[in-house]
């Protein structure tokens, strides 16, 4: 970005400057009147070594700047400065003190950046000691052992100019027994902001604040009608409890002016836990216990963004940057961007009852190629967030233009100052780095309002997607000290995209080849985005077979969404494993439904039917499924009237339903037949269940034969019955024959005609006086053949039966 040649108004008045030259050449006199009576080699001598101890010592002590305050003084304050310094030679040091620092002042942005790089005391480049009572003293400092300081001094005794940056050094001075002399073995330096009043046109500051955490919800949810959902792990728990990562950001974030940048996953896994939950632990799933936590945590957050500005981002915060290079040559991965970007606001505005404002795309770090703007608009964003180390100006602007740029196409990058964004990452943990970064933070805004000061811009700050607590803590006391100063005010983000843009800034996005090769080689790859087409597909086939499709699309898709989210970016082996554990449960699921294996089956006869089972272990229905049954000889097995024959399926949940089909055959010998299940639609679904069917064929011959076998043997069993039933009659009438005998009235004669009804009683219903006596002995008179008179034809083998 281009810099200002100098500040407006910001070295000391000129008779301030002769007053300093002036008590500067007087308080030489006697310093040169001393060296004068000094032998030369002794002056020359001590000047060398005083040289060498500043090019050479000046970092035998460690300075730790533990805090300043106040970050942005006025007239009247007075500073105070403590940290502790830290003795790392290999003598102790005596004679020592520390000393403040200040002046001159900066005149860019780059001259800032410079103070800050450098390491080590410099003259000329270093200020003077303010000195007098102003110190910290120390008899003695041991190797290797801190000690702390803490110093006070009153602004005024500063001699500070005009408004501006200026520098802070905290520097120890003091002497070894090598070398007996006052010299600097120690600075820390750092920026004090100077404006003591207020700006007549103030700069207005946009401080992204981002609510984002990494993927934690799994495909996986419970049989159960609530569908209980499944976490990787319980570390989201830790993140929203009392002191966590995203307490914090909430904690902080409601005592500032910031615009609230939202993933509305993070959302939906959070309020996913304030009912029942479980979490992986290895093969199995225990029970969530934080759900008082996650209840707490939203009704903080549904307080804290009530009538604040809040933007959400896609759902997942999909990686732009890897779906434009890597992404759009795969079938329907745009597609999943326009679901992530929909689903947003409803999340969102269920959730936390705010409507967000979703017109906004943020690539990631805010690097911009014409890829990624046409992706990143694709799903309906108009205004893209990018950062100023990708819009790089070329048009040799003197200040730092506003953020806002037409880019074309309707489309305006929002380009966040990079140097600012930048600011809070590494460890913040250390209160003396911490201490640096807000100073540095500061003294970058006052220089952007001091390039142009009667020219009102609009600034636009896009920190890291995820920071830490300590981070969040120190960009917090930045934003708190920027409100406190006389030069800036806070402006929401949408405000800054409409702001008008300035004319020289730069609109032209960098072409892909300039895209940074340490992003590129974080994104996201090509199989990443073949994943969540396979799975679409995949489930596109499970679902037409569902009663209840939501129970499967909503985990899903949303599942797809956290495949391509930004927080996978170098983090390639959990990235993979994700993905390959939602592939996982939906083959599981998708198994589930199935055919039940088939044994041989041996088929006698011209036809027969063949049962086959489908078995459903879903908790919910399916229906508009075919099971497809084919003959792989259909010249010797037909399945109905083809090679294979077709039926509808509908199967209750947690049940099974066999189904029968009529085959008819036409040769002996194996056949192959295979069972496959198919959607309506003609899609294969499940894996074919393929059995042998051995088919034996009868002839009609053999048929007769066997079924005049079997009518000779009722034939003779009638026979056998009808035999005895006559035998039985036979013996009843000779015992009816002798009981009358001795029953006779003296004349021995037999009541003919009441033993002849007796008789007839006893015989079988229809059987006739003749057929009576069929088996009765022969005797020589009885002229009458075996067989009746209808039967005309000749005896067969065997007893014949009259018919």
């Amino acid at each position: 970005m281009a810099e200002a040649a100098d500040f407006q108004g910001m070295s000391p008045s000129p008779a301030r400057r002769w007053l300093r030259r002036s008590g500067a050449l007087l308080a030489g006199v006697p310093l040169l009147t001393g060296l004068l009576q000094l032998p030369l080699g002794t002056s020359a001598y001590a000047t060398e070594k005083t040289a060498v101890a500043d090019a050479t010592g000046s970092s035998t002590v460690a300075v730790s700047l533990d805090s300043l305050t106040p970050s942005v003084p006025t007239t009247g304050d007075t500073i105070t400065v403590s940290g502790t310094v830290t003795n790392n030679g290999k003598q102790a040091i005596t004679d020592a003190h520390v000393g403040v620092r200040v002046g001159p002042s900066l005149n860019s942005r780059s001259a800032i950046d410079s103070a800050a790089k450098r390491t080590g005391f410099q003259s000329g480049l270093d200020p003077t000691e303010v000195g007098g009572t102003y110190v910290a003293k120390f008899s003695e400092l041991t190797v290797g052992v801190s000690q702390p300081f803490s110093i006070s001094v009153p602004v005024d005794e500063l001699d500070l100019g005009a408004d501006g940056v200026y520098q802070l050094g905290v520097s120890l001075t003091g002497r070894t027994a090598a070398q007996p002399w006052d010299q600097i073995l120690g600075i820390q330096r750092t920026f004090l902001p100077w404006q003591p009043d207020a700006a007549d046109t103030k700069t207005k500051t946009t401080y992204l604040w981002p609510l984002i955490s990494t993927v934690h919800l799994t495909a996986e949810t419970g049989s159960d009608a609530q569908q209980t959902p499944v976490f990787e792990n319980d570390d989201l728990a830790a993140e929203i409890s009392p002191g966590g990562r995203l307490d914090q950001l909430v904690s902080l974030g409601g005592d500032l002016d910031v615009t609230w940048v939202l993933d509305p996953d993070l959302l939906a896994s959070v309020d996913a836990m304030t009912r029942s939950y479980q979490i992986q632990d290895g093969d199995t799933t225990t029970a969530g216990k934080n759900q008082a936590i996650a209840k707490q945590w939203l009704a903080k957050l549904e307080t804290t963004v009530k009538d604040k500005e809040v933007v959400a981002l896609p759902f997942a915060d999909p990686d732009l940057a890897s779906l434009a290079h890597n992404g759009t040559n795969v079938t329907g991965s745009l597609s999943h961007l326009k679901d992530a970007t929909d689903v947003a606001a409803g999340t969102v505005d269920t959730v936390l009852h705010v409507t967000p404002n979703t017109d906004f795309a943020w690539p990631t770090d805010g690097a911009l190629d014409p890829s990624i703007v046409k992706v990143a608009t694709s799903a309906g964003a108009d205004k893209v967030i990018a950062r100023s180390d990708s819009l790089v100006e070329t048009g040799g602007l003197s200040y730092t233009p506003s953020a806002a740029r037409p880019i074309g196409g309707g489309t305006t990058a929002v380009v966040a100052d990079a140097r600012l964004s930048t600011e809070f990452q590494g460890d913040m943990t250390k209160a003396a780095t911490s201490t640096l970064a807000v100073q540095e933070f500061l003294a970058q805004s006052l220089a952007i309002s001091l390039q142009e000061p009667q020219k009102q811009r609009s600034i636009v700050i896009a920190p890291q997607r995820m920071p830490s607590a300590s981070q969040a803590e120190t960009m917090a006391q930045a934003l708190t000290a920027l409100r406190d100063g006389n030069w800036s005010e806070s402006q929401g983000l949408s405000a800054a995209a409409k702001a008008k843009p300035d004319p020289g800034a730069t609109t032209k996005v960098p072409a892909e080849s300039a895209y940074s090769s340490s992003l590129r080689k974080q994104e996201l790859p090509q199989s990443a985005f073949e994943w969540i087409r396979d799975t679409q597909t995949s489930l596109d086939n499970f679902k037409v077979i569902l009663t209840d499709q939501s129970r499967v699309v909503t985990p899903f898709g949303r599942a797809m969404d956290r495949g391509m989210s930004t927080s996978w970016r170098g983090r390639a082996a959990p990235a993979a494993a994700f993905r390959t554990s939602v592939s996982s449960y939906l083959n599981d699921l998708t198994g589930l439904v199935k055919l039940i294996e088939k044994s041989d089956a041996q088929l006698s006869g011209r036809s027969a039917t063949i049962p086959v089972t489908v078995q459903n272990n879903l908790v919910q229905g399916v229906d508009h499924l075919v099971l497809r049954l084919t003959s792989q000889q259909p010249t010797r097995l037909k399945i109905g009237d083809g090679p294979y024959d077709e039926k509808p399926i509908a199967v209750s949940g947690e049940h099974s339903q066999s189904v029968k089909f009529t085959t008819s055959t036409k040769a002996n010998g194996p056949v192959k037949v295979v069972a496959q299940l198919y959607t309506v639609d003609g899609q294969r679904y499940g894996t074919p269940v393929t059995f042998e069917v051995k088919v034996t064929e009868i002839t009609s011959t053999v048929m007769l034969v066997i079924g005049g076998g079997f009518l000779l043997l009722v034939l003779a069993g009638y026979r056998m019955y009808t035999q005895r039933k006559r035998a039985a009659a036979r013996q009843a009438e000779e015992d009816v024959r002798e009981a009358e005998s001795a029953g006779e009235g003296g004349d021995g004669t037999v009541d003919t005609e009441d033993s002849a009804a007796e008789d007839s009683q006893d015989r079988p219903s229809g059987e006739s006086d003749a057929e009576s006596g069929a088996d009765d002995p022969e005797h020589p008179s009885d002229l009458t053949p075996d067989t009746g008179p209808q039967s005309t034809g000749p005896s067969g083998t065997g007893e014949r039966v009259d018919r």
